[in-house]
């Protein structure tokens, strides 16, 4: 009698049988890539209780397999979704590091190296951005955005991103395998105020993270980003059956997931564990076990590499992440690969806000680490405001009822310490220990029993940022401030935004 670890052995190998099959038999799957635009991976039911419905997501969930601990390299959009289409850390994306920036021509993404190889690629509604490129097309590749509906709510986008990706589906030649980017621009703010009124909500059933006050403000701005989130799901939902009734689900890859965590204080564009944990959901009939939920520690830059390796081509020597594959295709749940262990984070300038005396637009440099336990943070120059300067109106946060509460709070007021815990200047050092305090709220790191493991931990982050050459490790970060930030840049004399810098592909104007 066979011993019972035989079986799934033998129901793996025979997965990866069939995927060498297709490749060799020109049956490559085709991908669709879908991307919500930050929200949070607690707002999905299939990471727990929410009080978002996200029915069509935990679906795909239920019948594919969940990554427990995806994350996003750099919590912030145009650098996260860098690291998504070329395959490296952020830190070695040069312009690209930053919001807003110019995404350099010099790094190959995966799309084009797709379509390099055959296949037919598209996007709709957001894909990599803001900022500036040189390429014809969008690092995401051709748009499709051009078809047309009403919105349920005022400030939800009017683009209908799964009517263009059947219309795409329709105009590609029916022979060629398809890699397609579905990026909504939901839930990213502003929002219809009170639109959960118009859905029949009530304020009791919004979560409030203990980082804000526990009030009706806060909690119908949760409630209205509920609401987006929920168009969200809405347009996977309505992709996968566009896919079922085009009979192209058996042989698609789908993949769902998020930029990063919600436009909300202390959360979106922020090193803390709600800004960069982000939802990895894989879909793939036939070839992924269903229910399945994965421990190992994964990141942005992992996926483009996986996306080369499931197509039968070789990755890009650009890209450093490392294919997905193994994990996708294994039969168990939990730890895979026991080498992927920890994750590397970073954040460089987001937004301006801050400068110095010739009025160079500064980042906050940020590294971190993130193990099974542990987040520990190095915030590199912790003299600056982390959010951008108060006088500016603290600008590395989206405008938003919360932002206005938790703003308005003065010294004395009895909710003030809400206040310093989203605006206030940081530590040079933080650590959290996530299993106890998920929400990062208790910083150990000046607790003496922790000195020895923040040095081991912080050894260990320098030695590999050192191996991929982070030019702020390296000694040379000033690079990063000196970038140009492309989108409406701020008059510091008088503290008035203005126009961005007009780009045409040889330079600036």
């Amino acid at each position: 009698m066979k011993s019972p670890s035989f079986y799934p052995l033998l129901i793996g190998t025979l997965f990866f049988a069939l995927l060498i099959n297709a490749q060799a038999t020109g049956e490559r799957p085709n991908i669709l890539f879908c991307i919500a635009d930050d929200a949070s991976m607690k707002s999905f039911g299939a990471y727990g209780d929410t009080f978002v419905n996200t029915p069509s997501i935990d679906s795909i969930a239920r019948d594919g397999v969940v990554f427990n601990n995806a994350y996003n390299g750099n919590p912030k959009c145009s650098p996260a979704r860098a690291c998504i289409l070329t395959g490296k850390y952020s830190w070695q994306l040069k312009e690209a590091a930053d919001h807003n920036g110019r995404f350099p021509s010099e790094f190959r993404t995966y799309p084009q190296l797709l379509e390099e190889v055959g296949y037919d690629v598209g996007f709709t509604g957001k894909g990599w951005g803001p900022g500036v490129y040189d390429t014809a097309d969008n690092p995401a590749g051709p748009e499709f955005s051009s078809l047309k509906l009403i919105p349920p709510y005022k400030a939800i986008s009017d683009v209908d991103y799964a009517a263009n990706f059947e219309y795409f589906l329709n105009k590609k030649d029916p022979n060629t395998p398809f890699c397609f980017w579905l990026g909504t621009k939901e839930p990213h703010r502003a929002y219809e105020l009170d639109s959960w009124k118009k859905a029949g909500r009530q304020l009791k059933e919004a979560s409030v993270p203990p980082f804000y006050p526990d009030n009706d403000i806060v909690r119908g701005d949760l409630l209205d980003y509920a609401n987006e989130v929920e168009w969200y799901d809405t347009q996977v939902g309505r992709a996968i059956k566009i896919l079922n009734d085009k009979g192209l689900l058996e042989n698609t890859l789908v993949v769902v997931t998020s930029d990063h965590g919600m436009p909300f204080p202390r959360v979106k564009g922020q090193i803390y564990e709600e800004g960069f944990h982000i939802p990895l959901i894989v879909y793939w009939k036939g070839k992924i076990l269903p229910g399945r939920r994965v421990n190992d520690f994964v990141s942005f830059s992992d996926l483009a590499p996986t996306f080369m390796e499931v197509v039968g081509a070789e990755p890009h020597p650009q890209m450093t992440g490392g294919s997905l594959v193994k994990q996708l295709l294994s039969t168990k749940s939990g730890q895979i690969d026991p080498t992927r262990d920890h994750v590397l984070l970073g954040k460089e300038r987001h937004d301006v806000g801050r400068a110095n005396e010739d009025g160079t637009d500064l980042a906050y440099p940020v590294r971190a680490i993130r193990n099974d336990s542990m987040l520990y943070v190095h915030n590199i120059k912790p003299e600056r405001w982390p959010v951008g300067n108060p006088e500016y109106g603290f600008l590395n946060t989206d405008d938003s009822p919360t932002k206005s509460y938790l703003t308005n709070l003065k010294q004395g007021d009895r909710e003030y310490f809400f206040f310093e815990m989203n605006f206030d200047k940081r530590p040079e050092h933080e650590l959290y220990n996530i299993q106890k305090d998920p929400h990062c709220i208790t910083n150990l790191a000046n607790l003496p029993e922790y000195a020895v493991q923040i040095k081991e931990l912080r050894f260990q982050m320098e030695s590999e940022l050192r191996a991929q050459g982070d030019p702020r490790t390296l000694g040379n970060g000033d690079v990063f401030d000196n970038y140009i930030y492309y989108g409406k840049r701020l008059d510091y004399s008088t503290g008035q935004r203005i126009n961005a810098i007009k780009y045409t592909k040889q330079g600036t104007d």
